[in-house]
């Protein structure tokens, strides 16, 4: 991830203007696109779930929080399709676009210190069985995964008292190598997304 990569920039009804580098990106607030998927497993005990990435420490939105399953940036020149190699960089799946199922695009737009992101989400959907353990996640990008039940992830959305336990796969960097754990997941720990956001992810899960 270098701040020197070109980005496609558009005004606020996604027209394309111009071209710029993430750093000027984050700093001037210009739009962007995005690609995000979420890997759906209906195998899990207790009903269908949802592949939740954390996010590495060294992230320079939302460090060591609970976010989509996979997510980047589309680069200068690419399309929407192109952004299927993120599933190959981030978790290890090399998947056609043709599998993915399209929710829709929201716009976002976050004011943080030293960034402002505003970003067209391209939304997917992604129907995979793997345990935990066989995804080969981005180390650099990603520390670990878990699997949360669709419905407590409603919750967890709609009340900021509920919370729940998972088992999480994290990746040790002081021992190299990948530990099982239990995390709490909650409102708290989880990269906010616009109500808009969800409805189109949800309402898209059938």
């Amino acid at each position: 991830m270098s701040p020197f990569e070109m980005f496609d920039v558009f005004d606020e009804n996604m027209k394309k203007i111009g071209e710029a580098s993430r750093r000027q990106v984050h700093k001037e607030g210009l739009w962007h696109q995005t690609f995000h998927c979420w890997v759906l497993n209906r195998e899990t005990p207790g009903g269908p779930s949802l592949l939740l990435q954390l996010r590495h420490k060294d992230k320079d939105t939302f460090p060591n929080m609970f976010d989509v399953s996979c997510a980047g940036h589309l680069l200068a020149g690419e399309t929407i399709e192109d952004g299927v190699r993120e599933l190959e960089e981030e978790l290890g799946l090399l998947v056609p676009f043709e599998r993915l199922t399209f929710c829709g695009t929201v716009s976002q737009e976050y004011v943080m210190p030293n960034v402002i992101d505003r970003e067209f989400n391209h939304i997917f959907t992604y129907e995979c069985s793997l345990p935990i353990e066989a995804f080969h996640f981005q180390r650099s990008e990603i520390s670990g995964l878990c699997y949360v039940n669709i419905n407590d992830v409603k919750e967890i959305l709609n009340d900021e008292n509920y919370s729940v336990e998972t088992q999480i796969y994290l990746f040790n960097e002081e021992k190299n190598k990948l530990e099982a754990a239990l995390r709490t997941v909650n409102q708290l720990n989880i990269t906010p997304q616009s109500e808009e956001y969800y409805n189109l992810l949800f309402n898209n899960i059938k």
